[in-house]
C-alpha cells in the first residue's frame, strides 16, 4: 500500500489509531442496535424521522395491485432520492411538514425527495402519483426543485443546478432506453426492476452484477469528465501515484452514488422474493462522513496542515487520494469491528458496518470537532459526487 510506504503526496496513514476508531464505531453500533440486528446502509434508513417510517407507512396504506407495481415504485423512489443525495451544505434545512422538524444534510434531502414523490411531482399521471416518469424528469426545472426542497436566499442548497441537470439527464437516458426501462410500463427509472428480474437465475442475483447494470445503464446521466473507449466513466478520477501499462493508467474509480444506489436497490429486490448474494462484493462508500472519520480520528493525516483550510475540487489529487484511502481503510476497519463483535462477513457485511456504523460515527465526531458538523476538508461540490 502506497500510503503505508509513505509514498503518497498528500496524506500519511497511522494504522495504530485504527483500533480506537473501530471502538468509536462499535460504541455507536451497540447504542443504535443493541441486538446487533443491523439493516443495510441504504437510502431507506433516511425515510424515517424518529419512529415515523415514511415509506413503511405509505407502503402499508397503498393498495398495490401487484407486487411488481410496488417494486417499480420503490425503485423509482430510491433511484431519484439517491441521485439527489450529494452533500446539501451546512446551511440548508428542510422543514418537515409532518414532524415540524428542520432536517438538514442527507436525511433532509431524503425527506424532501420523499415528499415530492408522495405528492406526485415526479409523475406524469395524475391518477398515479406514486411513480417517476422519464418524460417528467426530462422536463424538470429549477423552480419545481426549489419549491420541493424549500430553497430560498436564506435556505441555500449546494449545487441546485447540478441536481436539476442530473434529473433531466436521468429522464433523457431512460427515455432513450425503453428496452431497459420500459419493459412493462412507460419508460421510468422503476422499470429497471423488470430489467434486473430478467437477469435473475435460480432466484438469485449478485450485488456486483446489480452494480454492473447500474454503471452500464445509468452511466450516461453523469457529467462528461473522463472517458475511456468512448464511455464516460462518471465518478472516476486521476491520481499520479496509480501507474499501469494500459489505458487505465492513473485512473481511480469510486462510483459512490452508483454503489449507494445499488445498496438501496437490494431491499426492494429482497422484498420481491429475490435473493441478493455477494453483498460484500461492493466497496465502502468514498464520501465525506466515512472519510472524515479517518481524518478526525488521526488515522489519516494531511502532510500539509494548511490544506484543511483551503477549498478542493473533487478532481484534485488530494480529494482523490483521500477517497481512495477511505475505501481501503473501511475494509480494515470492518475486520476490526467484526472481530470485536464476534461476527464474520456473512452476518455483518460491509453494508451493515457502514450503517452501524461508520457513517454515524463520522458525523458524530465531526460535530464534536466543528460546530456545524462539516467535514474536515472543504470540498467544492457540483451536486453529483459529494
Amino acid at each position: 500500500m502506497l500510503a503505508l510506504a509513505g509514498r503518497l503526496p498528500n496524506f500519511d496513514v497511522d494504522l495504530e489509531r485504527l483500533p480506537e476508531t473501530a471502538k468509536i464505531v462499535i460504541d455507536v453500533t451497540r447504542e443504535a442496535y443493541p441486538s446487533l440486528d443491523i439493516p443495510f446502509h441504504s437510502r431507506w434508513r433516511h425515510f424515517q424521522v424518529g419512529a415515523d417510517d415514511r415509506w413503511k407507512a405509505l407502503d402499508r396504506d397503498t393498495a398495490w395491485p401487484l407486487a411488481a407495481v410496488r417494486a417499480r415504485a420503490a425503485f423509482d423512489l430510491a433511484i431519484v432520492s439517491v441521485l439527489l443525495d450529494a452533500g446539501a451544505g451546512p446551511a440548508w434545512r428542510f422543514r418537515d411538514p409532518r414532524s415540524g422538524q428542520n432536517i438538514g444534510r442527507s436525511e433532509g434531502l431524503a425527506i424532501a425527495s420523499f415528499e415530492m414523490f408522495r405528492d406526485g411531482l415526479f409523475s406524469s399521471k395524475t391518477a398515479e402519483p406514486l411513480r417517476v416518469d422519464a418524460d417528467k424528469l426530462a422536463r424538470m426545472d429549477r423552480e419545481t426543485m426549489s419549491r420541493g426542497f424549500q430553497i430560498s436566499p436564506g435556505n441555500p442548497l449546494v449545487a441546485i443546478d447540478g441536481r436539476v441537470d442530473l434529473l433531466q439527464r436521468l429522464g433523457r437516458t431512460v427515455l432513450a432506453s425503453p428496452r431497459i426501462f420500459g419493459r412493462e410500463d412507460a419508460p421510468r427509472p422503476g422499470g429497471f426492476f423488470d430489467h434486473l428480474i430478467a437477469l435473475v437465475e435460480g432466484g438469485r442475483i449478485a450485488a456486483p452484477a446489480i452494480l454492473s447494470q447500474v454503471l452500464t445503464h445509468f452511466g450516461p446521466i453523469w457529467p462528461s469528465r473522463i472517458s475511456l473507449g468512448g464511455v464516460a466513466l462518471g465518478d472516476c478520477w486521476r491520481h499520479s501515484a496509480i501507474v499501469t501499462a494500459d489505458e487505465t493508467n492513473g485512473l481511480v474509480p469510486f462510483h459512490k452514488l452508483s454503489q449507494w444506489l445499488t445498496y438501496s436497490l437490494i431491499e426492494p429486490l429482497q422484498e420481491a422474493g429475490i435473493e441478493v448474494i455477494d453483498i460484500d462484493g461492493l466497496t465502502g462508500l468514498a464520501e465525506y462522513r466515512n472519510g472524515g472519520l479517518f481524518i478526525d480520528t488521526g488515522v489519516v493525516n494531511l502532510r500539509d496542515a494548511g490544506a484543511a483550510h483551503r477549498e478542493h475540487t473533487v478532481n484534485s489529487e488530494l480529494v482523490v487520494e483521500w477517497r481512495a484511502l477511505t475505501v481501503a481503510l473501511l475494509d480494515r476497519l470492518a475486520d476490526l469491528v467484526r472481530g470485536e463483535l464476534g461476527m464474520d462477513s456473512q452476518p455483518l457485511p460491509l453494508a451493515r458496518v457502514l450503517q452501524g456504523g461508520t457513517w454515524v460515527a463520522g458525523r458524530n465526531v465531526a460535530k464534536s470537532r466543528r460546530p456545524d458538523g462539516s467535514p474536515p476538508l472543504k470540498i467544492v461540490s457540483d451536486g453529483t459526487v459529494f
